[in-house]
């Protein structure tokens, strides 16, 4: 087993939970896209040495939240509209597919879940309805086993999950409900057992996102510049 790095058991759990908070704190836009994350503000915060914060930006990293540069440091992962518009055309690809692998192996139990949390968004304000939404599709995909693509799809929503909060942020401010009637009508194709319909609404709904954000080029203009 060459070639593994080996973190020890004590470093490697305080990593992850180093992780899972910083994961949230981007998550929640306290880090911005192209915020700098240095490594010693990190241990002090944590009490910690700067192994288990290595190792817990380097979860990060592989999760697509966190970039790192050789001899230069970390930074919140930031994309330009074009990166964006690419990352929401793979999705639109392979979240369908992976939806489809999902759907025969959901239970009356998860279309309940996913009942309720369509109409928790339908009276959510932004943030909640983020976490709510997020929640919502994750239910969908996880039933099913995969090799790499679940992985993927965790790693395209985490790189453009801030884009998404400004064109969420946005689609409330105008009242926009498209995204609800596209929630029910996902749940209501996956309660019949119709796959392809499921995937066909998921890639609309996917689609649709993008195009918003083609339209709000200065979402992307206002981002920090990466030092």
């Amino acid at each position: 087993m060459t070639g593994l790095l080996r973190v020890p058991r004590d470093h490697g759990s305080a990593g992850a939970g180093i992780a899972d908070t910083l994961r949230d704190e981007i998550l929640r836009g306290i880090h911005p896209p192209g915020a700098r994350i240095r490594q010693e503000d990190l241990a002090t915060r944590h009490t910690t040495s700067r192994i288990p914060v290595r190792e817990a930006l380097r979860i990060l990293e592989a999760e697509g939240l966190v970039t790192r540069v050789a001899n230069a440091g970390a930074w919140v992962s930031r994309l330009t509209l074009d990166e964006c518009q690419e990352l929401y055309l793979v999705r639109e690809r392979v979240e369908p597919v992976l939806l489809a692998m999902s759907a025969p192996l959901l239970s009356t139990a998860d279309l309940d879940l996913l009942d309720d949390l369509a109409e928790r968004m339908e009276d959510a304000d932004a943030e909640d309805f983020l976490r709510h939404d997020r929640e919502f599709h994750f239910a969908t995909y996880a039933p099913a086993r995969t090799v790499m693509l679940g992985d993927t799809v965790v790693g395209l929503w985490n790189r453009t999950h801030h884009y998404r909060r400004a064109f969420v942020t946005a689609a409330h401010a105008r009242h926009d409900g498209a995204a609800h009637h596209d929630h029910r009508l996902l749940v209501a194709a996956l309660r019949r057992g119709d796959a392809d319909e499921a995937a066909h609404v998921l890639e609309r709904h996917i689609r649709r996102t993008r195009i918003e954000l083609e339209r709000h080029p200065e979402i992307f203009a206002n981002e920090p510049p990466v030092r």
